[in-house]
């Protein structure tokens, strides 16, 4: 059986830009309306009750929505923000306020892998459901049928080996079997240390100055998906 592919989104498949300056902002513009208009709605409400808990009990929605969007603010990784945001992103998505920019290059390796029979998952720091929105609503068009699985920090953070280890196992694969393609050096590591294969994905749209020799810790180097043969050892 050929290798899993296992892709980072954000710096890797898709610009780290578009996280930071489309969906982020756009969550903190949207949610003061959307809970006004959805706060009611049982999966909305229960998060919304979580944050105020959280918060010694802050009551008014209105206070609520500001502490969700100082944590936008502060990039924090909260289960409670993750899933509004995801439902604010999905409402964007579904009324065409943007669409998910997926590099070209990893467009065409993709489909071409998925063509060739190799299996692909997905592993990012942002939620699964974030993750199906932004590959289902690509500029490309719905990228989902690509991919077998996706991965979050439920399975733990990124720069864990036990992560990768966890990821291998929910795959039924060998570590060894699986090749993981990221931007961060340091999730490489952790994957090499669990035994998986790794590439370091260096773009020049992402990371201007090349990280090469030391700065790639030893792990095979590309600056676009068509640099990537999935059956070099």
């Amino acid at each position: 059986m050929k290798p899993t592919i296992l892709t980072d989104i954000e710096g890797t498949t898709s610009s780290i830009s578009f996280v930071k300056d489309v969906l982020f902002p756009y969550a903190r513009q949207a949610l003061p309306g959307f809970v006004r208009a959805r706060g009611n709605e049982p999966q909305v409400r229960h998060w919304l009750d979580q944050v105020a808990m959280e918060n010694g009990g802050v009551c008014q929605d209105a206070m609520i929505v500001e502490t969700l969007q100082g944590w936008i603010d502060q990039d924090r990784k909260h289960t409670a923000l993750k899933a509004l945001q995801g439902m604010v992103w999905e409402a964007g998505y579904r009324s065409g306020d943007f669409t998910a920019p997926v590099y070209p290059d990893a467009v065409e390796a993709l489909r071409r892998w998925d063509a060739e029979g190799y299996p692909l998952a997905v592993y990012s720091s942002g939620s699964v459901p974030a993750q199906r929105l932004l590959f289902g609503n690509s500029d490309a068009g719905d990228l989902l049928p690509l991919f077998h699985a996706f991965f979050d920090t439920a399975v733990g953070h990124k720069r864990e080996t036990g992560s990768y280890r966890g990821i291998a196992r929910s795959l039924g694969r060998e570590a060894g079997d699986v090749l993981f393609l990221s931007d961060v050096v340091e999730e490489l590591d952790a994957a090499r240390e669990a035994g998986m294969r790794t590439v370091l994905v260096d773009r020049r749209e992402d990371y201007p100055q090349p990280r090469t020799g030391e700065a790639a810790h030893g792990h095979a180097r590309v600056e676009s998906f068509a640099g990537i043969d999935p059956r070099s050892p």
